[in-house]
């Protein structure tokens, strides 16, 4: 399907309103080409012939044309207007609802400003297509068409005369949209860049003001905005260099008619009247070519729009829903890893994973920043698939699930903590919205969120900034721990989820995930060793593989890199501990001698 049938698509839905809209244009055109008519009948019949009986008749009708054409340009453009919100909202939600289905690969090359522009200023651009440029092109072409007819029906000679000038016309037009298009199509590239440009300042204006670069980033600024400016001066040097001459050649029919029209009109070839109605219809001639080079431009800027849409609609996601997918309500929360490998731009991330875990078991992941910790996850919710083996969930691959209740059964809080702006509790129950609030505060209080968030000016009902602002690293993370625990998942990820909270808030929060009534497969990831050491298998992740796997004591015995991350945490603290009950015993000694 091309860009043009897609957006076909929407557009012939709504067939008969813009038909009855081009139906009431036609009207309106052909009023205006009555009024001549009737011009030239005053100045022949009333004014040269005597008939003044004739006179209110004629002023009557004219008084009628210009009432019904108010009233039909009216209503013409509702209808237009109306087709043209209807097919965008359509449009809106189409493209919107494909987005929410691709995947984590297609985010990941996209930029946020390149999807918002594809939202909001390439569907404008559609709109003033759907609802002004159809009509006044169709118009237009009408009443030059029509008009030319009528002047050959009053004096063909003339109108022969007036055709010398449509072959520049077409030369003109034609050379405009070959020079106009890529123009335009830099245009929608610039503005998308500094769109994306503006999104990022905006929601890093923290990092900004934290490093003091509002200079560096207004020049840098001025440099996308300077590239939008120079891409929209060079398409307007295509219409300032092509609309005058549309001009020209609009200025050229009058000129025809005023020299060749008077000298036929004093030589007797035409009569006064025939003058005055050709006169009339000159402007249906001169308007259509003085609208030419504005039209273009419209309607190639449409052109590149839904071009620009569809290419970002047409992309299809790696990871798709299996056409015959086996539904998966509520899962136990068995995980397989089996000879798992990923790979992405030619880089291998994961090699030759393999692990087994039963439900209700809990899982600590341990490694280096880089290491894969969080692509393993993000294979178990297959946002990615593997490249090599197998991931299996209560023994079935994840490809073969459906994959809306594989990820309805996996509670995750993520690692880049995401909070809408909303009320807090809005954010807790985004995974249940319907859910009643005493729910909400109990997985608040297994979050160990509870405390903080009534002491909050509206507690639960406190309006979140946009991202979190407002809140620390550890409130946002409990916030997110707690909207994954409302879900009540099979299978629970936590991704660094409490390494911005205390070691007393931490171990609060472990007592209470044990503590759940429903029993589900943990995975913790992890840098601390305290948030993993009670796991029932504990994995230590370098480069992509499993260099360890165990329990915390049999990895301690192994002296390997979890036995080295163990001492580096704990082994000043163990010093001092051994240090203070030395000088304890010793203390004690000293009281019994005495």
């Amino acid at each position: 399907m091309t860009a043009m049938k897609w957006f076909y698509s929407f557009l012939k839905k709504h067939n008969r309103s813009m038909a009855l809209g081009l139906v009431m244009v036609t009207v309106i055109s052909v009023l205006a080409i009555v009024k001549p008519i009737v011009s030239g009948s005053i100045v022949d019949d009333v004014i040269i012939a005597g008939r003044y009986e004739l006179l209110p008749k004629l002023i009557a009708l004219l008084i009628l044309i210009t009432v019904l054409r108010g009233l039909l340009r009216y209503w013409s453009q509702v209808t237009f207007e109306t087709c043209s919100q209807n097919v965008l909202y359509a449009m809106r939600d189409t493209v919107y609802r494909k987005l929410l289905q691709e995947d984590f690969d297609f985010y990941n090359k996209k930029r946020t400003g390149d999807l918002l522009s594809r939202q909001t200023g390439d569907m404008d651009a559609i709109r003033h297509f759907i609802a002004f440029v159809i009509y006044q092109v169709y118009e237009n072409v009408f009443l030059f068409f029509f008009a030319l007819i009528m002047i050959f029906t009053v004096k063909w000679t003339l109108a022969l005369c007036m055709c010398a000038v449509l072959p520049f016309t077409l030369l003109v037009t034609l050379s405009q949209r070959k020079n106009g298009r890529p123009r335009f199509q830099k245009i929608r590239e610039q503005f998308s860049s500094l769109n994306t440009f503006v999104q990022e300042n905006i929601s890093g204006n923290r990092v900004v003001k934290a490093f003091s670069k509002e200079d560096y980033e207004i020049s840098k600024f001025n440099k996308e905005n300077d590239g939008y400016r120079d891409a929209e001066l060079a398409a307007a040097e295509i219409w300032t260099k092509y609309v005058p001459l549309f001009e020209f050649l609009s200025n050229m029919l009058t000129i025809i008619l005023m020299l060749v029209g008077s000298i036929m009109v004093i030589q007797g070839a035409m009569t006064l009247g025939n003058y005055v109605t050709i006169n009339g219809y000159l402007w249906m001639l001169t308007n259509p070519l003085r609208q030419i080079g504005w039209r273009i431009n419209d309607i190639q800027r449409f052109t590149t729009s839904v071009e620009k849409i569809y290419a970002t609609y047409s992309e299809e996601p790696k990871v798709k829903r299996p056409d015959k997918a086996i539904p998966c309500e509520r899962l136990k929360g068995d995980v397989t890893f089996r000879n798992v490998s990923y790979s992405a731009d030619d880089e291998e991330i994961i090699h030759n994973v393999s692990f087994t875990v039963k439900s209700g078991q809990t899982v600590g992941i341990l490694g280096s920043t880089g290491s894969g910790k969080s692509t393993i996850m993000n294979l178990l919710c297959r946002f990615y698939d593997v490249t090599d083996g197998e991931v299996l969930v209560d023994g079935r691959n994840v490809k073969d699930l459906d994959l809306y209740n594989l990820r309805q059964n996996i509670g995750m809080a993520m690692q880049d903590v995401f909070l809408f702006s909303d009320t807090v509790e809005g954010n807790i129950a985004y995974s249940k919205p319907d859910c009643p609030f005493e729910e909400v505060q109990k997985a608040a209080v297994m979050a160990d969120a509870d405390s903080f968030i009534r002491e909050m000016p509206d507690g639960y009902d406190t309006i979140v900034g946009e991202r979190g602002v407002g809140l620390s690293g550890g409130q946002k993370q409990r916030i997110s721990l707690a909207r994954a625990l409302l879900k009540e998942p099979s299978i629970l990820i936590l991704d660094d989820t409490t390494s911005a909270v205390d070691m007393e808030t931490e171990s609060y929060i472990q007592q209470q995930l044990n503590a759940i009534e429903h029993k589900c497969t943990n995975f913790v990831v992890a840098y601390r060793i305290s948030s993993i050491k009670d796991s029932d298998l504990i994995l230590v992740l370098n480069d992509g593989c499993i260099v360890e796997q165990g329990t915390h004591d049999e990895l301690l015995a192994n002296n390997g890199y979890y036995a080295t991350v163990f001492r580096h945490q704990y082994g000043e603290f163990e010093k001092y501990v051994d240090e203070l009950n030395t000088t304890t015993d010793r203390g004690g000694e000293a009281h019994g001698t005495k």
